[in-house]
């Protein structure tokens, strides 16, 4: 059974290949792209969307796609969904670090601790706190409840917040999707680990910013499709919500001209997120090297994305 591989996850995948596995290790994206003919499994990962995007479109014979990323946006989903191709993904990794980050992120805009570095480079010793908010009873709205979304739910009741979950299925504790907009007003922190799909596009637009409470923040650690940017910069600059804590944007990366940088109480973190931790490859590599024992087995793969459906 032949395997494209990457070569920089051969020392933690070598020593773990079940019998029968032909694998090959590919360095580039060229070199993956000439070794993947009669290829049944691929992991093609690149950091480079368009360049995997690219690699794994000329997966002709690929039965099984294996990546680390969460988000698979970059990619043909109706190309892979007419060559029944499987895929599963990295979702769970990085789910710690990014809910470190998310509570991270309300953490800084609580106490505008952006605003405490700036005057720290500028050697001022401020008399008053730039910001004042306290997570402490302060209630939280999560869209997007997966494995991370679960996690920041977590972290935020740990510091005495009053946390609102949305899932599809109103899970005990949770709202439904339809329930969440009705219901803006009442939250002090909007939480984003939503995935890119056609139904979290925009979930956050104009309508939504304007029924916000006018002291309320966005965190996004989810996808930066899920909020309608231009509206959210018309919101930050006419000072309709407190600000946006923003780790993902669209696009990426921001060009520097771009106007979200420069908005009123926007925060960026550059989707550095999933990145902030030493042990996701090894994570991956250890993911990997379960499913494609359970791949040769014929047991049911961890992570299986419904791409219909988008993750």
């Amino acid at each position: 059974m032949k395997a494209v591989l990457p070569a920089l996850a051969r020392p933690l995948v070598e020593p773990h290949l079940p019998e029968g596995i032909e694998a090959h290790w590919f360095t580039s994206p060229d070199e993956a792209i000439a070794m993947l003919p009669g290829a049944e499994l691929g992991w093609l990962d690149n950091n480079r969307p368009a360049e995997w995007a690219r690699t794994v479109a000329a997966a002709t014979d690929l039965k099984w796609l294996s990546t680390i990323y969460a988000g698979l946006d970059a990619l043909d989903k109706k190309l892979l969904i007419s060559r029944g191709i499987r895929v599963t993904n990295g979702s769970g990794v990085n789910a710690h670090t990014v809910a470190e980050y998310a509570v991270m992120g309300a953490l800084v805009a609580a106490k505008r601790y952006d605003e405490v570095v700036r005057a720290a480079d500028r050697h001022e010793w401020p008399m008053d706190a730039p910001g004042k908010l306290e997570l402490y009873e302060s209630n939280v709205l999560i869209l997007g409840y997966g494995t991370i979304g679960r996690l920041i739910g977590e972290r935020m009741r740990g510091f005495g917040a009053h946390v609102t979950a949305v899932t599809r299925t109103r899970t005990e504790g949770t709202i439904g999707p339809d329930e969440w907009r009705g219901r803006l007003a009442e939250f002090d922190w909007i939480m984003l680990a939503a995935p890119a799909t056609a139904e979290t596009r925009h979930m956050i637009g104009a309508a939504e910013l304007a029924a916000m409470k006018p002291t309320a923040w966005i965190v996004n650690v989810g996808r930066g499709s899920t909020i309608d940017q231009d509206a959210l910069i018309e919101a930050l600059h006419k000072r309709r919500i407190g600000g946006a804590f923003c780790d993902t944007v669209s696009p990426e990366p921001l060009p520097p001209e771009h106007p979200l940088w420069t908005a009123p109480n926007a925060i960026h973190s550059m989707h550095l997120s999933g990145r902030s931790q030493t042990k996701m490859f090894l994570r991956c590599a250890q993911l990997f090297v379960e499913n494609l024992n359970a791949y040769v087995a014929g047991r049911p793969l961890k992570n299986e994305v419904d791409l219909a459906a988008g993750y």
